[in-house]
């Protein structure tokens, strides 16, 4: 799949995905937009000032819907685009055949427009929800948004 299928777009036209902070002020672990794909920093370093330059930032981070690594770099007195990024947690009431998962949300209504994360690095997880589910256990899904998209991250039993 290219860039363009995704739906990702470059932070410019997404303010209200994205906000600004220095990139000096990053940290291991936070979220930052690297090559137009919101990311989460698994390393970063900076580099002194140069005798005409600023110091720089080398930041590397994982997509967080695709797992693919980026690598970007800025001056660290410059701002780059984080995305806001929200973790909600709803309760599986089907899985469909095609993938398609229905969840309760807090409210009592129901989503259906979310399917089971059909990557390589997500098999586990989709044979966990699978097999949690053909046990009859009532189960929490973990969705990751950001950029208008939503994934599947986690699956645990309900606790009663």
């Amino acid at each position: 799949m290219s860039d363009e299928e995704e739906g990702y777009q470059g932070g410019q036209g997404n303010s209200s995905y994205t906000y600004m902070e220095q990139a000096g002020s990053l940290k291991k672990g936070a979220y930052a937009m690297l090559k137009g794909h919101p990311c989460k920093i698994t390393d970063i370093s900076t580099s002194k000032a140069g005798k005409h330059g600023h110091a720089k930032a080398s930041i590397v981070g994982k997509d967080i819907f695709t797992n693919k690594t980026y690598e970007d770099s800025a001056p660290t007195s410059h701002n780059v685009d984080v995305p806001f990024v929200t973790k909600k947690e709803y309760s599986l009431m089907d899985v469909q055949a095609d993938g398609f998962l229905v969840l309760l949300n807090e409210d009592g209504s129901t989503k259906e427009d979310l399917k089971l994360p059909d990557t390589e690095d997500d098999y586990e997880l989709c044979q966990n929800c699978h097999q949690m589910f053909a046990d009859g256990k009532d189960l929490l899904l973990s969705v990751m948004s950001a950029m208008g998209q939503e994934k599947v991250v986690g699956v645990r039993e309900a606790q009663n």
